[in-house]
C-alpha cells in the first residue's frame, strides 16, 4: 500500500517501449519476478506480512516468523535480503499482528506489534530500540505511519479505536478515542496535506480523518459522512487504504454476501465515495486484500481467491482507464499454491509493483509497471556527462521511446538495450535485458529471446535472408550450419536497411532509429569502457550507460543472464565467421571474438556532427544545482546566462508558482518528492536536472 506518500520519491523513466495492450488482461508485457536470489525470503513459515519501500528503492519486510516464534524484519538492498539488526526475531514473543513504517529521510524505521500492550521499536541504522508503549492493555489490530514532520503515529483497537503520536519521547492522544467502533483490520495513511486517515471494518468499511496536529478535543470525522460500503468482515476478509500524490483516497475491500463477497474498489472525490471501475469485479469470493496506488493515481489491488477451485491463489488487478474495467495484471495467478497475508506497494524509484505474501514461507515478487506514453521531442542530451535525452523510433513494428545519455566519452548513446522496456536498475532487471542479435542481422524477429533455433539458409550470409527471417540460425558447436559461418575480416555490419544488405554487409539495426545512429565499433566500445571506468558488471550498471548482463543465446538457448554481459560491436574479427564483442563479468571487462551465430545485446551510438572533440564538448557549458536535496532554496551555478526556468512534478505537471531570481529557485512550500528543473539558456540550449525536495 502507498502509505507514507511524502517519503516516496518518484523516478521519471524518460525512455520506455510504448506497449499497446488491448482488452483488459495486462499479462502480455510484464511478468512477476522473484525479489532476491530465492523465492523464499523467510527462513520458515510466516504470516502477517508488511512491506514498504524507502526513498531510494530499498525494500523492508516485516512478518511473524514461525522459525523463531517472533516478529522479524528484513531489508532488500537491490541485491540481497538481510535481517534488519543482524538477526531474526526482534520481539520478546509472538507478534502476529504488526506494522512497519519509515520516515521521509529513510533513516528511522519503526516496527509495532502486539505484545505487552502495543510494542514499538525504532531502528536507527545500527540497532533496534524499544520505545515506551503507547498502550499497555491487550491489543491485536494496529497500524502505524510517519508524518512529513517525522512524527510516528499509531492506530489500534485500544478503547475501540485510538490514534496516538510520539513527540519528544512521550505519547500524545490524537483526537477522541472510541471513534471507529473498533479497529478490525486497521490501516492508516498520512497525506502531504497533514491529515491522518484511518480505515477499519465495523458494519462496513469506515474511513476517518483528523489533522496531524489534532488535540484530544478535535474529534475524528467519518470521511464522506457515511461508511464507504457494506463489507464482509471476520476471518481474513481484509480491507486496505491508499493515497495518491494529490491526496486522493482509495479503499479496497471484500463486498458483503449480497454482492457476492467479491473484490471492490472505491475512491473519495472530495464529497462522496465513488466507484472505481466495474463493481465487484473478481470472478469469485476473495480474501487477503491489499491495495497500492501510484503517485499519479493508478490503483492496483491483490486478493486471494476464496473458492474451491484454485483456493487462495492470489491475483493482481489493474484498472484499464480506457474501458474503466479491471483486468488481471501479470497473469491469472501469481502464486502456484495457497497465498495469504498479501501486502503490495509501489516502488516509484524503480517503477515496480512489489508484492509480499505467505505461501508456506514469505515470498516477495515484483513486476514492472507500465510506463505511460510520453511526449518526446527527440532532444539530445546536454553536453555534460550523464545528461539525458530521448529518441522515438519504430521497432518491431511499433513506436518506441528510449532514453539517451551523454557518456563520459563525450558521445551520445542509447541508455538501454534494443528491445528492452526500460533502463536497467539492477543486474537481474529482466525488463532491461532486451533482444539478442546475431552479428550482421537486423530487426526481423530473430533477435527475440524466444525465437526458434534452426540451421542457417543455403546462402549463409545476409543476402540469403530474403529481407529477413524470424529464425535464429545456430545448430551446434562449430557447425557449418551456424549463421555466417564462413564470414571474413572484410565483412561489414553497416548497411542502412535490409534492402541494402549484401553477401558481405549486414543491415545495422541501429540505422532504424535515424540515419545518424549506428552500431559502435570495437574501438569506440573500448574507449567508452575506459572513460566510464567500467571494470566489472557492478561498475557497468552504475555507469552512465547503465549496461546490464543480459546473457547470450546460442544453440543451447540463453545462458548467464544476470551474470554476464555480451554486447556486439560492428567490427568483424580476424577469425573466420567471427565478430568482435564486449564481455563483462563479475571479475573483468574485455573485448573478444565470438561466432556470428551468438545472440548478443545491441547498444546504439549517435554520430555527432558538432565538429567538437570530447574535451570541447565537456567544456562547452557547466551547470550545477545545489543543495540537492533541498528543502527551500535551490541555487544554480552556470557559466552562461539563464533565460527562463520550468519546474515539473513527477506526473509532468508544470509548477506555475515557482519564483526564479538571482539564479535561485524557491521550492519552499512544494510537496516533498522529485522534480525536473529545465533551464533554458540564453545560448539556446536546454539543460534538465533532477532535484529532490525534502
Amino acid at each position: 500500500m502507498f502509505k507514507n506518500l511524502y517519503s516516496v520519491i518518484t523516478k521519471i523513466s524518460i525512455g520506455a517501449i510504448v506497449v499497446s495492450v488491448t482488452g483488459n488482461n495486462f499479462a502480455t508485457a510484464q511478468q512477476w519476478q522473484n525479489v532476491g536470489s530465492s523465492e523464499n525470503v523467510s527462513a520458515g513459515g510466516s504470516s502477517y506480512n508488511n512491506l514498504l519501500v524507502d526513498n531510494v528503492g530499498n525494500y523492508y519486510l516485516s512478518y511473524y516468523d514461525v522459525s523463531v516464534g517472533k516478529g522479524s524484519v528484513q531489508k532488500f538492498d537491490g541485491t540481497n535480503w538481510s535481517y534488519v539488526g543482524g538477526s531474526a526475531g526482534i520481539t520478546n514473543s509472538f507478534a502476529t499482528f504488526n506494522s512497519l513504517s519509515i520516515n521521509a529521510a529513510g533513516n528511522s524505521l519503526y516496527y509495532t506489534n502486539q505484545g505487552t500492550g502495543l510494542e514499538v521499536r525504532q531502528f536507527n541504522g545500527v540497532s533496534w530500540t524499544q520505545l515506551q508503549s503507547p498502550v499497555t492493555s491487550t491489543i491485536n489490530y494496529q497500524a502505524s505511519a510517519v508524518s512529513s514532520s517525522n512524527v510516528l503515529f499509531t492506530y489500534s483497537i485500544h478503547n475501540s479505536g485510538t490514534v496516538q503520536r510520539y513527540v519528544n519521547g512521550a505519547w500524545e492522544q490524537v483526537g477522541n478515542t472510541g471513534f471507529s467502533n473498533g479497529a478490525a483490520f486497521a490501516e492508516m495513511v498520512i497525506g502531504s496535506n497533514n491529515k491522518v486517515y484511518t480505515c477499519n471494518l465495523s458494519g462496513g468499511v469506515r474511513v476517518y480523518e483528523n489533522s496531524t496536529n489534532a488535540g484530544t478535543s478535535d474529534n475524528w470525522n467519518l470521511v464522506g459522512g457515511n461508511i464507504v460500503d457494506a463489507a464482509t468482515s471476520g476471518e481474513q476478509y481484509t480491507s486496505d487504504i491508499a493515497i495518491d500524490a494529490n491526496n486522493n483516497l482509495y479503499v479496497a475491500y471484500v463486498s458483503n454476501s449480497a454482492n457476492g463477497t467479491k473484490l471492490n474498489v472505491k475512491k473519495f472525490d472530495g464529497t462522496s465515495w465513488i466507484q472505481v471501475g466495474n463493481p465487484y469485479f473478481s470472478t469469485g469470493k476473495v480474501q487477503h486484500v491489499a491495495l497500492a496506488v501510484t503517485a499519479a493515481g493508478d490503483p492496483y489491488v491483490v486478493a486471494s481467491r476464496w473458492e474451491n477451485d484454485d483456493l487462495l491463489k492470489n491475483t493482481a488487478y489493474k484498472l484499464d482507464n480506457t474501458t474503466n474495467t479491471w483486468g488481471t495484471f501479470g497473469g491469472d495467478f501469481i502464486s502456484d499454491g495457497q497465498a495469504m497475508y498479501n501486502d503490495v506497494v509501489v516502488d516509484n524509484v524503480n517503477n515496480y509493483l512489489v508484492l509480499a505474501y505467505s505461501q508456506g514461507t514469505t515470498r516477495v515478487k515484483r513486476i514492472a509497471l507500465p510506463v505511460p506514453p510520453q511526449t518526446c521531442t527527440n532532444t539530445d542530451p546536454g553536453n555534460n556527462t550523464g545528461d539525458l535525452g530521448c529518441i522515438t523510433f519504430n521497432y518491431r513494428g511499433q513506436s518506441v521511446t528510449y532514453t539517451t545519455v551523454r557518456g563520459a566519452d563525450g558521445k551520445i548513446w542509447l541508455q538501454q538495450n534494443l528491445g528492452s522496456t526500460k533502463v536497467a536498475t539492477s543486474l537481474t532487471d529482466e525488463d532491461s535485458y532486451g533482444d539478442l542479435f546475431q552479428w550482421g542481422r537486423w530487426d526481423d524477429g530473430h533477435q527475440k529471446r524466444n525465437s526458434t533455433l534452426i540451421a542457417a539458409p543455403s546462402a549463409n550470409d545476409p543476402s540469403g535472408l530474403a529481407g529477413g527471417s524470424a529464425s535464429f540460425y545456430s545448430a551446434g558447436y562449430n557447425s557449418s550450419s551456424n549463421w555466417w559461418k564462413n564470414g571474413i575480416t572484410s565483412d561489414k555490419w553497416e548497411a542502412e536497411n535490409a534492402a541494402a544488405s549484401t553477401s558481405t554487409n549486414g543491415a545495422d539495426p541501429c540505422r532504424a532509429i535515424a540515419a545518424n545512429w549506428r552500431l559502435p565499433n570495437v574501438d569506440e566500445i573500448n574507449a567508452a569502457m575506459t572513460a566510464e571506468n567500467i571494470t566489472e558488471f557492478n561498475s557497468a550498471l552504475s555507469s552512465n550507460l547503465k549496461l546490464v548482463p543480459a546473457g547470450m543465446k546460442d544453440y543451447n538457448g540463453i545462458f548467464s543472464p544476470g551474470t554476464r554481459l555480451y554486447l556486439w560491436s560492428s567490427s568483424s574479427s580476424s577469425y573466420t565467421g567471427n565478430g568482435q564483442h564486449l564481455y563483462i563479468s563479475q571479475f573483468s571487462t574485455l573485448t573478444n571474438s565470438a561466432g556470428r551465430d551468438a545472440g548478443m545485446s545491441v547498444r546504439c551510438i549517435k554520430d555527432i556532427t558538432m565538429g567538437l572533440g570530447t574535451n570541447d564538448i565537456k567544456k562547452t557549458i557547466t551547470v550545477g544545482v545545489y543543495p540537492n536535496p533541498t528543502n527551500a532554496i535551490l541555487n544554480i551555478k552556470t557559466d552562461t546566462a539563464i533565460d527562463t526556468v520550468n519546474v515539473t512534478n513527477v506526473v509532468g505537471q508544470r509548477i506555475n508558482t515557482i519564483k526564479f531570481s538571482n539564479n535561485q529557485i524557491n521550492m519552499q512550500g512544494l510537496p516533498n518528492g522529485m522534480y525536473i528543473v529545465e533551464l533554458f539558456l540564453k545560448n539556446g540550449q536546454k539543460i534538465s536536472k533532477k532535484v529532490i525536495k525534502n
